[in-house]
Formats: C-alpha cells, sequence, structure tokens
C-alpha cells in the first residue's frame, strides 16, 4: 500500500510539474492585410504595419503570444463580437455601437475621416457637396457608416479601400470617404490621381478591440501600451509607417 501511495504521489507530482511547465495558449488576434500604412502584406506574405509593430510590441510586453489571422474586415468585426477571436487590430475606429459587443484597449491614434476625390474633380469641395453623389467605402468601417448617411447618396461598398481608391482614380464613383492617415498614404503615393478637399470630420480613435468576456486581456494590453506611449514607441511607429 506505501509503495501503491509513493507512485501515485509520484505521478501527482510530474502531472503538477508538467502543468507548471505548459505555455499559456496564444491569443488569437485577428487583422485585415488590406489597409496600409496599418496592416498589409510584404512580398513573402507577411503582415507589415503600424498595427502589427504595435501588436507585436504590446504582447512582448504583456507576456503573451499571438497567432495572428488575416480575414476581410467585417468578418474580422464579427468573429471578435461573438469571441471567436480574443483581440483584432486593423485601424479600428471606437464607436459606441462596436463597444455594445466588444471591450476596446485605451485609444492609440487619432484618425478623423476625410473626403478623398478625383484630381479633376471641381465640383466636390468637402462632405457638404456629396449629395446625390456616388460615394464609395471599405465594408464595415465608420466611413461606409458616414456615407450611407448623405443624403440621395449612391454608396458603393468594397473589400479594401485600395479597390475603392483604384474605382474612384478611373472616375468609377465620384468620392470616397476614408480614414485620414489611409487616404494621406494612398494620395501621396498617387498625387496625379486623386485629392483630399474639406477637412478632416468626426473625432474617430483607433483602439485594440478585444473579446467582450475577457477583461483581464483588456487590462494587460492597456497596461503594455502606456508603457509603449509614456516610452515614446508609437512617436516611432508614426516615423517609420504614417510619414
Amino acid at each position: 500500500m506505501k509503495r501503491l501511495t509513493f507512485i501515485l504521489v509520484l505521478v501527482l507530482v510530474a502531472a503538477l510539474t508538467l502543468s507548471a511547465c505548459a505555455k499559456p495558449a496564444a491569443v488569437k488576434v485577428v487583422t485585415d492585410a488590406t489597409f496600409a500604412p496599418f496592416e498589409s502584406t510584404d512580398d513573402k506574405g507577411n503582415l507589415v504595419g503600424y498595427d502589427i509593430d504595435l501588436m507585436n510590441k504590446i504582447a512582448e510586453k504583456a507576456g503573451i503570444t499571438i497567432q495572428w489571422e488575416n480575414v476581410p474586415f467585417d468578418s474580422a468585426l464579427a468573429g471578435l463580437s461573438s469571441c471567436q477571436y480574443d483581440a483584432a487590430i486593423a485601424a479600428i475606429s471606437i464607436t459606441d455601437d462596436r463597444k455594445a459587443s466588444m471591450l476596446f484597449s485605451d485609444p492609440y491614434l487619432d484618425a478623423g475621416l476625410v473626403v478623398v476625390v478625383n484630381k479633376a474633380t471641381t465640383d466636390i469641395n468637402g462632405l457638404a457637396d456629396l449629395k446625390n453623389k456616388t460615394v464609395a467605402a471599405q465594408l464595415g468601417t465608420t466611413g461606409e457608416i458616414e456615407a450611407q448617411k448623405i443624403e440621395g447618396v449612391t454608396y458603393k461598398p468594397y473589400d479594401s479601400y485600395e479597390l475603392a481608391f483604384l474605382e474612384l482614380a478611373n472616375k468609377g464613383v465620384d468620392a470616397v470617404i476614408a480614414d485620414n492617415p489611409v487616404a494621406m498614404g494612398y494620395i501621396a503615393a498617387n498625387p496625379e490621381k486623386v485629392k483630399a478637399v474639406g477637412g478632416v470630420f468626426n473625432n474617430d480613435q483607433y483602439g485594440i478591440a478585444i473579446c467582450k468576456d475577457n477583461a483581464e486581456l483588456q487590462t494587460k494590453i492597456n497596461k503594455a501600451l502606456k508603457e509603449l506611449i509614456d516610452a515614446g514607441y508609437l512617436n516611432e511607429l508614426a516615423k517609420t509607417w504614417i510619414k
């Protein structure tokens, strides 16, 4: 009996040791890599961009391991709302509607929206001139929400802003409503094709979306994010990605 008890104790100790040494489960983080300079893929298919660097650095600070997934923006938000993913980072504007189904980190960037038109356009000088026009935005974004509010608008959704801007350059739509940093990046690369009109409107801020049932992860992310902000890391990211 003593021998059996001794064996059972050894088994229990081994089990506890293995449990203590087991690696914590990876945090599933989803993004939509069609939103340069925040998230895109390089020539080798690797995720790159402002958000990717930021989330990787947060994970390093917080001591968590990330399992990245790349899906369309509206699918990312839907999956996050049902806690299919633990977190999402994809230039996601913090809104009251979204807060109803997900948690958010503290804001990490002021964004705002802007109207972009074809370089040859002369009759649109801002948001007020979009009545009865054909306006594009990316599916699931705050740009889409604003476009659909405009009186008499013909709204055209696109899977990515890259496609929306391409359609604008080809005069297939009258305007695109997009996040200001994204719009400025595209305009800088294509100054002969498109331009911004009017000023930046609304007060959008980007945050990291988190499964509504995981307040512990929210706390870890916020702590790491504050440390990075205090250390000036976000200024470094801006110099690298938002030139």
